[in-house]
C-alpha cells in the first residue's frame, strides 16, 4: 500500500517520534545518548532547525522541533543516518535500526506545543523510570534551568511570562501538573519496561550457556532448544529479535 503523505505544518513546528525497530533499544548505555545529542547539536548549527524539547528513552526518542532550512524529512534522515552509523560500528552489527519512518504530527497553536512539550518531558515519569522529572538526565527539562546547549527555551518560556523568573516558575508548575494529555502515543513507555537489548540477551546468553548467541545456530539441536526456550520464557523479546541475533528462522524459533 502506498504511504500517507505527511502532514505538512503551517508553523513549521512537529512533534516527532523514532523508535527502535522490533522495538529495541537503540542507546545501551550513556555514551550512546551522548552521541545523539552531539549529533543533534551539530545538525542544529548547520541546519538551523530549533529543538524546543527532547527526550531519549531506552527505544524512543522524542523531539518537538522548529524546521530550519530544510525539510523535517530531510532533518530526521540526516539524524537518523548519523546515529545508525555510530550505532552500527559501535556494536558491530550492519542493517537498520529505526522502525519504519519517523512518525510526526503538525503542532498549529501554543496550547497544543505545551501540550507536546509537557507529553515529551512526562515520559520518563510515566514509565515509572524515575520519581522526578529533574531526576532524569536524557531530557530537555533540566535545560531551561541552567545553560541550555541544544534547546530553544525563550521562545516556550515568553509564553508563560515576559519575567524569566517567574515564566520559569510557572514552567515547572505545568510540566508538573497531572494531566491526561495524548500526543503520539503508541504506548511505548509500556514497551519501555519489556523489551531487553540485543546487548543483555547476549550477556545473559554467554554467561548462562557460554554460547555466543550469534553462533546458537552451530550448536547441537537440543542446546539450542534449550537456549531458546529460556529466553521466549523470559517474555522480554520479540521472535524477530531473537532470529536477527541467532540466524535462526522465525518459524523455528516459534516451534521452540
Amino acid at each position: 500500500m502506498p504511504r500517507t503523505a505527511r502532514k505538512k505544518s503551517e508553523s513549521n513546528i512537529y512533534h516527532v517520534m523514532i523508535r527502535g525497530i522490533n522495538k529495541q533499544k537503540i542507546f545501551e548505555d550513556d555514551g550512546d545518548h551522548y552521541r545523539f545529542l552531539q549529533i543533534l547539536a551539530k545538525y542544529r548549527k548547520e541546519t538551523a532547525y530549533q529543538i524546543y524539547a527532547y527526550c531519549l528513552m531506552g527505544n524512543h526518542v522524542h523531539l518537538l522541533i522548529k524546521e530550519g532550512n530544510e525539510t523535517i524529512s530531510t532533518t530526521m534522515k540526516r539524524l537518523g543516518t548519523s546515529y545508525v552509523y555510530w550505532y552500527n560500528w559501535q556494536y558491530s552489527r550492519v542493517g537498520p535500526l529505526f522502525q519504519d519512518r519517523f512518525r510526526s504530527e503538525p503542532v498549529e497553536d501554543d496550547s497544543y506545543f505545551l501540550t507536546a512539550l509537557r507529553y515529551i518531558h512526562q515520559n520518563p515519569l510515566q514509565a515509572g523510570l524515575v520519581d522526578s522529572l529533574g531526576d532524569y538526565k536524557w531530557s530537555s527539562y533540566r535545560e531551561y534551568f541552567v545553560q541550555a546547549e541544544i534547546v530553544d527555551v525563550d521562545f516556550p518560556l515568553a509564553m508563560f511570562d515576559k519575567d524569566r523568573g517567574k515564566a520559569l516558575d510557572m514552567f515547572k508548575k505545568f510540566n508538573l501538573e497531572v494531566n491526561n494529555d495524548q500526543c503520539l502515543d503508541l504506548n511505548d513507555d509500556e514497551e519501555e519496561r519489556k523489551t531487553t537489548s540485543d546487548k543483555e540477551l547476549k550477556k545473559m546468553v554467554l554467561n548462562k550457556f557460554g554460547i555466543e548467541l550469534a553462533n546458537l545456530h552451530q550448536v547441537h539441536k537440543d542446546t539450542q532448544q534449550e537456549v531458546l526456550g529460556y529466553l521466549k520464557d523470559l517474555n522480554s523479546s520479540s521472535l524477530r529479535q531473537l532470529s536477527r541475533l541467532t540466524g535462526i528462522t522465525v518459524g523455528k524459533i516459534k516451534r521452540v
